[in-house]
């Protein structure tokens, strides 16, 4: 453990991470601000923040603005910060514009949306200090979007019923946050109707058969972006308070069973690409590499997270 914890410590853009979900420092805490400024000064922040990232394509993954709020608020960035503003009026002006708006598709009563950039859009607001009345908007979207077993789906097949994983677990985020910040009871509702959608399934098997959804679940990654794996599940629902459910028990035995030597974990597989800026896929940083065998300081730091939050670390 105290190798993890050192690895961690060598990274500042962790500083947050570190003091306050590995730590357990009050967020609102002096200590936890200063960490917040550790992160505002982080090389690898300043490297997120370079060039003109604001005239980027919003979505252009994985630099354009959308993605960039998304990622300092889940390294704890510090909330307020001016500079960030015309990176959130670039992603809202997308995600609220009428061509977005002239994609939507709606069969058979369900909406096919792709709502985790809603989603997104609206928690990194709510993270970050930046939320106006778009995020109530945003929100108001996510509740008239939500399917009748919870989720949320972009699937365009009409035979499609079913929630999607990917497209649920962040608005579940999102709302959850935005429930605690707002008191909106409607959103407090959707949250937990949205997290069924995961303990249902013991966040990885199907519901016929208990088979594996997908092998991708139930590897480790940072970030995930808009995919799913079973530390992002574990996370939202520890943030969301669900992860005292006994079904999340068999997510958590997978998660630990993964721990290190060192008392670390890896990232098994990863999302981004550092080769090519132009590239669909393109990060540029690399987010520690990937390797069954080697800890991985950003898988490392949510895995305390999750299981300090559930007991177990």
């Amino acid at each position: 453990m105290d190798a993890s914890i050192e690895a961690m410590r060598a990274e500042p853009a962790l500083a947050w991470k570190l003091t306050v979900d590995v730590g357990g420092v009050d967020p609102a805490s002096v200590e936890a601000r200063r960490a917040a400024v550790r992160v505002h000064e982080a090389p690898l922040v300043r490297t997120l923040l370079s060039g003109d990232v604001a005239g980027r394509k919003p979505y252009k993954k994985w630099d354009g603005p959308h993605w960039i709020l998304a990622l300092l608020a889940d390294l704890g960035f510090p909330a307020g910060e001016a500079a960030l503003a015309p990176l959130m009026e670039a992603t809202c002006a997308c995600w609220l514009g009428r061509e977005h708006e002239a994609s939507f598709l709606t069969f058979e009563g369900r909406p096919r949306r792709h709502a985790s950039q809603e989603g997104n859009a609206l928690w990194s607001a709510l993270r970050l200090g930046l939320a106006d009345d778009r995020a109530d908007e945003l929100a108001r979207r996510l509740l008239e979007w939500q399917w009748p077993d919870g989720g949320w789906n972009c699937d365009r097949h009409p035979s499609a019923i079913h929630s999607s994983f990917t497209e649920t677990l962040i608005p579940l985020r999102a709302l959850a946050l935005y429930a605690r910040l707002s008191g909106d009871r409607n959103a407090a509702l959707s949250a937990e109707r949205a997290a069924e959608v995961f303990l249902t399934r013991r966040l990885f098997r199907r519901r016929s058969g208990g088979g594996v959804i997908d092998p991708n679940f139930v590897r480790l990654h940072y970030p995930c972006y808009w995919h799913y794996d079973i530390l992002f599940g574990l996370r939202v629902l520890a943030e969301a308070g669900y992860l005292a459910d006994p079904r999340c028990a068999e997510a958590l035995d997978l998660l630990e069973s993964r721990r290190l030597p060192d008392g670390g974990f890896p990232a098994e597989a990863t999302y981004a690409r550092t080769a090519h800026p132009s590239a669909t896929g393109y990060s540029p940083v690399d987010w520690g590499g990937t390797s069954r065998l080697k800890m991985n300081p950003f898988v490392t730091a949510d895995a305390l997270y999750v299981l300090r939050l559930a007991g177990r670390a």
